[in-house]
């Protein structure tokens, strides 16, 4: 089974020796390690990590800010750690999409389920945005292929069952699918006008 990928992001040296020693331990493998927001993003960019381990509190860019950025660029789950627990920072930090948080001092034993978690959420959202990016296409295929009948009911005089078979045999002649077959349709009604 292959080993999840971690990057670690702390600007406490101490810190990160001691998460590295300890996520090492646990089986997963460190492919990283920095001290600042900004380092943490660029090197996520890079390395891909299955996850990220990341401070609040670090220099040039804060770690909800950097974990805001790689949940928009889809890079990796970040797990927060801090010694902070005010609620405005949990608010941010939920508002920045990040999927874990554990608070200082942390145990070993607490660190497995944190990332189990956030790796499966990741996988959630990853997964729902598929799911409506597919519906999303079918939607706009559908609006599509209404309105290439609309064209061909009024043009050929057909009804609109007429019209939508007239287009799904288009589509199986030609082998393309009827969102082309539409949007040719389409095209070919406003060359004319």
């Amino acid at each position: 089974m292959e080993r999840t990928r971690v990057i670690i992001a702390d600007d406490e040296s101490v810190i990160r020796t001691d998460l590295r020693e300890m996520l090492t331990h646990l089986g997963y493998l460190v492919i990283g390690e920095v001290g600042d927001g900004l380092s943490a993003v660029n090197l996520a960019r890079e390395l891909k990590p299955d996850v990220v381990i990341m401070d609040i509190k670090m220099p040039d860019m804060d770690g909800i800010e950097a974990a805001k950025v790689m949940t928009q660029e889809k890079i990796a789950p970040v797990l927060l750690l801090t010694a902070y627990s005010h609620r405005d920072l949990v608010e941010r930090a939920k508002e920045a999409g990040v999927v874990g948080y554990l608070v200082k001092p942390f145990r070993e034993q607490e660190i497995a389920p944190a990332i189990d978690i956030a790796l499966a959420r990741f996988q959630e959202f990853r997964e729902l945005e598929k799911e409506i990016g597919s519906m999303r296409e079918t939607l706009e295929t559908r609006k599509l292929v209404d309105r290439a009948k609309g064209i061909l009911m009024d043009q050929q005089g057909l009804t609109e069952q007429e019209a939508f078979r007239k287009i799904q045999k288009m589509s199986m002649n030609t082998r393309k699918p009827m969102k082309d077959i539409a949007e040719a349709i389409i095209l070919a009604q406003e060359a004319k006008t």
